[in-house]
C-alpha cells in the first residue's frame, strides 16, 4: 500500500453493521489512512434506535432518506473532507443520496458489487418481477410488513453470492445479521439534475465487468448509470461479500483508488 493518507467512510449493505468492515478497516488504518466504518441507521446495533417510531404504525421507520441524512451528518459533524465513500450492496442508495447532497466533501464514491440507481427508482426496482414478488411476500409474511428478514446464507442455494466465504464467515452473517428496514428498499431516491460530477468506481465481484459494460451500453436503465464519463472500474472476482472473503485484496484496491496508485 501507499503512505499517502486518505479518508474512507465504509458503509455495509443490508443486514450488516460496521463490524463487517473490521478486517478491511484494520488494513487501511495500518497503512496510515483515516477510516470510519459505519453502521447505517436501523441496522445491526442501531436497529433499536427508532423503537418508539416502530411501535406506532403511523410513524415512519428507517428509509433511504434516513440513512442518507445520517451519512451526511457523520461526514459534516466529523469535519471530513475529500472522503472516499465506499458503498457495499444495498448501501448504494444511502451513499448515493449522501454524495448527491454534499458533493464538495466527496472525493470518490466506490460501489462494491453495486451501483447507483436512477432518480425516482427504489432498490426493489432492481429486481425482476419474480424476485420482487418474492421479496414483497417475505416482507409481508416474515417481516411484519416492515422488515426484510435475514437470509439463511446457504451456500448450496446461493453459491455465486456466497463464494469464498468460510463456515466462520457464514456463521457470523447468520448470528450478527439483523432484519433490514424495508423502507430502505422501497423508498425511491430523488436525485439532482444535473448529477454531481463526483468520480465513481465500480468494484465488480459477482458480475464480470464485460457484462456490466455490455448491459450499460445497451441502454439498460440501471446499468447505464454505471457507464460514461467519471467512471473507473476494478474487478475482484469473488462472492458478494468481498470485505469478508477477500479483505486484503479489497483493502489494497481501495487504497490504490484513493491515492492514485492503481
Amino acid at each position: 500500500m501507499t503512505s499517502k493518507r486518505a479518508t474512507f467512510v465504509l458503509v455495509p449493505g443490508y443486514w450488516l453493521g460496521a463490524w463487517a468492515w473490521d478486517e478491511v478497516a484494520a488494513r487501511l488504518r495500518d497503512a496510515g489512512h483515516d477510516v470510519h466504518a459505519v453502521t447505517p441507521a436501523g441496522q445491526s446495533e442501531r436497529a433499536d434506535e427508532r423503537a418508539d417510531e416502530r411501535a406506532d404504525e403511523a410513524e415512519p421507520g428507517v428509509e433511504v432518506d434516513t440513512q442518507a441524512a445520517d451519512l451526511v451528518k457523520l461526514i459534516e459533524d466529523g469535519g471530513l473532507e475529500e472522503v472516499v465513500l465506499v458503498a457495499h450492496s444495498g448501501a448504494n442508495m444511502a451513499a448515493t443520496g449522501a454524495a448527491d447532497r454534499i458533493p464538495e466533501r466527496i472525493a470518490r464514491v466506490v460501489y462494491v458489487d453495486t451501483g447507483p440507481m436512477p432518480s425516482g427508482l427504489a432498490a426493489i426496482d432492481f429486481h425482476d418481477p419474480e424476485a420482487r414478488a418474492a421479496l414483497e411476500k417475505s416482507i409481508a409474511e416474515e417481516g411484519g410488513g416492515r422488515w426484510i428478514p435475514v437470509p439463511p446464507f446457504d451456500p448450496g442455494a446461493d453459491p455465486v453470492n456466497l463464494a469464498d466465504l468460510t463456515g466462520e464467515h457464514l456463521a457470523a452473517l447468520r448470528r450478527r445479521g439483523t432484519p433490514q428496514p424495508s423502507g430502505t428498499a422501497t423508498q425511491p431516491l430523488t436525485r439532482p439534475d444535473p448529477l454531481p460530477a463526483t468520480p465513481r468506481t465500480l468494484v465488480a465481484t459477482t458480475i464480470p465487468l464485460a457484462a456490466v459494460r455490455q448491459m450499460g451500453e445497451s441502454g439498460h436503465p440501471i446499468f447505464s448509470m454505471m457507464t460514461g464519463p467519471g467512471w473507473t472500474y476494478r474487478e475482484l472476482p469473488t462472492g458478494h461479500w468481498p470485505m469478508l472473503s477477500k479483505p486484503r485484496e479489497l483493502a489494497a484496491l481501495l487504497a490504490g483508488l484513493a491515492t492514485g496508485d492503481s
